[in-house]
């Protein structure tokens, strides 16, 4: 194929991204005119990192990161958007790391860009370290914004196996709301430092976003 070919065969698998629904909102039944997309999350997982990155001065290549972020998501193309609670971490680590070398195989820098993608998905280095706290504190702020809007009825869950988990339905038994179980779900199961806890608790114990959208309108 021409570069021509390779460069438009790669936007438009990708540009599929923006189709696919992140499942976690329809297993909850977010009912809402539009549900983030997957390409939404990469949107959003970016802009939280550049804001992490400033205010928490982490020595890291943060355009590495924003490199990584806006690939780590490539293998959902081919495999869909699976969650922990449908598929162990093992099984979907290798059929999304063969739908990753397939997307990338045509591509000149392929081998390169699938490197960081493991980068990414060993978190091990710094760079992939924060870009997976990253990737996990977004989902759960998103559910914040859901949870202030309305969007879920947690009387009706019908068919919801994520609602199914011990630890899911331990914290939500015991009186927390939809998004304050997402966020101490997170805090409880994933390995965040410092700084990232300070911002999950601060987002679980304050209404976000509205007053500072309303100071810039003015």
């Amino acid at each position: 194929m021409s570069k021509e070919e390779n460069v438009i065969n790669y936007y438009v698998l990708c540009n599929k991204l923006k189709d696919v629904v992140r499942t976690g909102w329809k297993d909850w039944k977010v009912n809402r005119d539009r549900i983030e997309s997957i390409a939404e999350h990469i949107f959003g997982v970016q802009m939280l990192a550049i804001a992490m990155k400033s205010e928490y001065q982490y020595d890291i290549d943060i355009m590495k990161v924003i490199y990584m972020l806006a690939i780590h998501e490539l293998g959902e193309i081919i495999i869909g958007d699976l969650t922990q609670f449908q598929i162990s971490k093992e099984e979907k680590e290798k059929i999304e790391h063969e739908a990753v070398h397939n997307i990338l195989s045509s591509l000149i820098d392929g081998d390169q860009i699938e490197k960081l993608f493991l980068e990414f998905d060993s978190c091990k280095t710094p760079e992939a370290m924060f870009a997976y706290q990253c990737d996990k504190l977004e989902c759960d702020i998103q559910s914040k914004i859901y949870d202030q809007e309305g969007c879920v009825d947690l009387t009706h869950q019908e068919g919801n196996k994520t609602a199914n988990d011990e630890m899911v339905k331990k914290l939500l038994e015991s009186g927390q709301s939809w998004s304050d179980m997402w966020l101490e779900f997170g805090q409880k199961r994933y390995p965040y430092d410092e700084n990232f806890m300070s911002v999950s608790r601060y987002v679980k114990d304050n209404a976000i976003g509205e007053p500072f959208t309303k100071r810039l309108k003015k």
